[in-house]
């Protein structure tokens, strides 16, 4: 007797020696734990019920030379499981389901844009000017061009030329590439789905994303899930509030009316660092948000109204010192971001004439020039509003996963 598995699961085969013949048998009786063989028989069910074949016919197919992790004990080293997946995957059964879920919460959310009208596309991977938001890029040359060439840390500006060019709703699934930190929710590469509407703005998404999310989540059967200890609703009302409101009510600082020196006395006393150079008020209301409220905001909530200074790409508020931004929080983290885009071409050339500066400053994160985008925004974009959702954070809430590499099939590792 042995079980034999393969992707749909598990099942018992019994061999004997008189009905495979005595050659086959001898290479049966030496098969290992994770040898990949075929088998021809009757099914049958045992005296004990356990469905089973009867092998008429036997043959390897595969031998396999390195040993798998005993039966009992599995493959347990973390390490080992993400830089040895295929092996995690034959040993660690949960695994696989994980990917399974991860398939039908993407699927899911396809079929929601789809319903809704939204046409998906694809947009360059290696871009010629990174841009779409504030990141370090990697950097590669492209010999042919003899040029610099960067993977992209964002899609935002090139579903914006195709809003420009008269598609009004589309979307996309798009690998982003950031050189920057690695932790359980921060892999350099990553999945974000990001979405352009023409004639919506921030408001019309705050709806959208909240539609969306809660739509996913009773798909996969997840309404309510248990995080880590932590029980986290999807279905209720989403709390909604602004940068200042949330600074004030859940961090307990009062910034509407201070200046920026007494801001920076505040950011001293909580021992939050800052550039040395800071003179923005709106950018020491995000530090405060950052530190002090950000993990708090466990159950689903929507963060509106941010400082102008951190968002170049978004059309200003009535109030000029907030732009029309939101960006959706669970269990501490940024799940997704959104704004009505600024399409006003005078605009965003000063917005980037500043992030220059800064990248001539030495800031590896700061936004640069595209002239080519900003001939788009002379051709004539409408009144547009993207949302961007981070895929990956979001199968780690639904499938109950601790880090972002249990989501990701290879998750990057430093090689041995």
């Amino acid at each position: 007797f042995a079980h034999i598995q393969d992707y749909s699961g598990q099942v018992q085969v019994y061999v004997r020696e008189d009905e495979i013949g005595s050659e086959d048998y001898k290479i049966f009786s030496k098969s290992d734990l994770g040898d990949i063989i075929g088998v021809e028989g009757n099914v049958f069910r045992t005296k004990k019920g356990e469905i089973s074949i009867w092998v008429k016919k036997f043959r390897l197919l595969t031998k396999n030379l390195r040993p798998l992790p005993e039966k009992w004990h599995g493959l347990k080293d973390t390490e080992i499981r993400y830089r040895q997946r295929y092996v995690d995957l034959i040993v660690n059964p949960k695994v696989k389901e994980v990917f399974l879920k991860r398939n039908e919460i993407i699927n899911s959310m396809r079929e929601f844009l789809v319903k809704n009208g939204f046409i998906e596309v694809e947009t360059p991977i290696l871009q010629p000017i990174y841009g779409g938001t504030s990141a370090r890029p990697f950097k590669s040359f492209l010999n042919n061009l003899e040029m610099d060439v960067y993977m992209r840390i964002s899609n935002e500006l090139y579903l914006k030329r195709l809003i420009v060019g008269g598609y009004e709703k589309i979307f996309e699934f798009s690998p982003d590439f950031r050189n920057e930190g690695i932790d359980t929710t921060h892999n350099p590469e990553f999945l974000q789905m990001e979405t352009m509407w023409a004639y919506a703005n921030y408001e019309d998404n705050i709806k959208f994303a909240e539609e969306m999310i809660k739509c996913i989540a009773k798909k996969v059967g997840k309404g309510k899930i248990d995080y880590n200890g932590k029980v986290i609703d999807f279905g209720k009302k989403w709390e909604k509030m602004s940068m200042v409101e949330a600074v004030e009510k859940i961090g307990k600082i009062k910034v509407e009316k201070k200046s920026v020196d007494e801001l920076k006395k505040i950011l001293n006393e909580h021992r939050i660092g800052y550039a040395a150079d800071l003179s923005c008020w709106g950018i020491a209301v995000n530090l405060l948000f950052e530190e002090l409220v950000e993990d708090k905001l466990v159950q689903p909530t929507i963060i509106y109204n941010y400082p102008a200074e951190t968002s170049p790409l978004a059309k200003i508020s009535k109030d000029k010192r907030f732009v029309e931004r939101f960006e959706i929080f669970i269990n501490g983290w940024e799940i997704g971001n959104s704004y009505s885009e600024l399409n006003d071409p005078e605009l965003l050339k000063e917005n980037w004439k500043k992030q220059e500066n800064l990248a001539r400053k030495g800031d590896e994160g700061a936004q640069r020039m595209d002239i080519d985008f900003l001939n788009a925004l002379e051709i004539g974009m409408p009144p547009t509003s993207g949302l961007g959702i981070g895929v990956d954070r979001l199968v780690m809430l639904l499938t109950g996963s601790l880090s972002i590499k249990d989501v990701i099939f290879f998750p990057f590792m430093k090689p041995l």
